[in-house]
C-alpha cells in the first residue's frame, strides 16, 4: 500500500500552535513520502465540542497551506462503522458492561482489571463497555521516540470503549477509522504515545493492520504545560498565517533562508529541506 497519513483534531477549541506543529509534522511526513495527507474530524464527544471550532479548523489548515488529498471524514457519520466493531468485539466475549464509577475504582489505584467490577450491576442505569486488558505486554518501535513497552494489565487495565452516555471511546473509534481510510503512518503528538498500546491490542481483536507511529514532541506553554484548546492555550492566526507556520516548522527543525510569501512556497521550500530522520533533534519546549 503507498502511504497514507491522517491528521485528526478534536473540535474542542480553535486551531493552536501545538495542534498546528502536528498538522505541518504529519504533512511533510506525508509528501516526503510522497503519499496522501487526509483531515478527519473526530467529533464523537459532544460534551466537549466548542460550537463552531471544527468550522474554523478546517477553514484555518488551507490558510496555512495544508490542503487534504480527499473530502474531510467526520466521525459524528461513523457511528454505524463502530457499532460493527464492538459488535464483532461482544461477539468475541472481549467486552463486559461495567457499573464502576471513578470512586469505586479509587480503592484499586484507579485501574479495573481481570473484568472484575467494584460495584454490583444497575438495571436503573446504563453501564460503560469495557474491553478487557490482557496480562501482556505490548511494543513497537516509535519511528521517533524508539522502542516502546506497556504491559496492559498492569498500566491501563480494562478500559472503556464505550462511555454509559452511548458515546464511542477514542481509542475504539481512532482504530476503526485508521484501517477504513487505509493510513499507513500515524504522525501525532506524543501526548497520545500511550494510548498507542491500546489502539494496536484493538487492532489484534478486531483483525486490523497495525500502521506504523511517528509520535512528535509536544509544544509547551510558558509554564512547561501542553498546549491545550480547552485551556485557550496560543491560537494561530490564519489571516496572518505565516509567522506561525514559520515557528512550526522551526520547531520541527526546520528553518529555510528561502524568502516566501505565501504559506504554500514556504512548505514547498521546507519540504525540500524535510529529513525524517532530522525529527530527533526537535524537543518538548517552551511555546515562543
Amino acid at each position: 500500500m503507498s502511504y497514507r497519513g491522517r491528521f485528526a483534531p478534536s473540535p474542542t477549541g480553535l486551531l493552536h500552535a501545538g495542534s498546528l506543529v502536528a498538522a505541518v509534522g504529519s504533512w511533510l511526513c506525508a509528501r516526503h513520502a510522497g503519499g496522501q495527507w487526509l483531515v478527519r474530524m473526530e467529533d464523537i464527544d459532544p460534551p466537549r465540542e466548542v460550537p463552531g471550532s471544527a468550522t474554523a479548523i478546517l477553514a484555518a489548515l488551507p490558510a496555512f497551506g495544508l490542503v487534504a488529498d480527499k473530502p474531510v471524514v467526520y466521525q459524528s457519520s461513523r457511528i454505524a462503522a463502530y457499532d460493527a466493531a464492538f459488535e464483532q468485539l461482544r461477539g468475541a466475549g472481549l467486552v463486559f458492561p461495567c457499573w464502576c464509577s471513578r470512586s469505586d475504582l479509587a480503592t484499586v489505584g484507579g485501574i479495573h482489571r481481570d473484568g472484575r467490577c467494584m460495584a454490583h450491576p444497575d438495571p436503573q442505569r446504563k453501564p460503560a463497555w469495557r474491553i478487557r486488558a490482557p496480562d501482556e505486554t505490548i511494543r513497537f518501535i516509535d519511528e521517533l521516540q524508539g522502542p516502546q513497552q506497556q504491559r496492559l494489565r498492569e498500566n491501563v487495565g480494562d478500559f472503556v470503549i464505550r462511555r454509559v452516555e452511548g458515546f464511542y471511546s477514542y481509542q475504539l473509534a481512532c482504530v476503526v477509522d485508521d484501517a477504513w481510510q487505509g493510513i499507513t503512518q500515524v504522525v501525532r503528538g506524543s501526548d497520545l504515545l500511550d494510548s498507542t498500546p491500546r489502539q494496536i491490542w484493538l487492532q489484534r481483536c478486531l483483525g486490523l493492520p497495525t500502521p506504523r507511529y511517528l509520535h512528535l514532541p509536544l509544544v509547551l506553554d510558558g509554564e512547561g504545560r501542553k498546549l491545550s484548546k480547552s485551556e485557550r492555550s496560543r491560537e494561530v492566526d490564519p489571516s496572518d498565517p505565516m509567522p506561525g507556520l514559520r515557528r512550526a516548522l522551526a520547531f520541527l527543525g526546520i528553518i529555510t533562508a528561502e524568502t516566501a510569501i505565501h504559506p504554500s512556497d514556504l512548505l514547498d521550500a521546507a519540504l525540500r529541506h524535510f529529513d525524517p530522520r532530522r525529527l530527533t533533534q526537535c524537543s518538548d519546549h517552551r511555546a515562543a
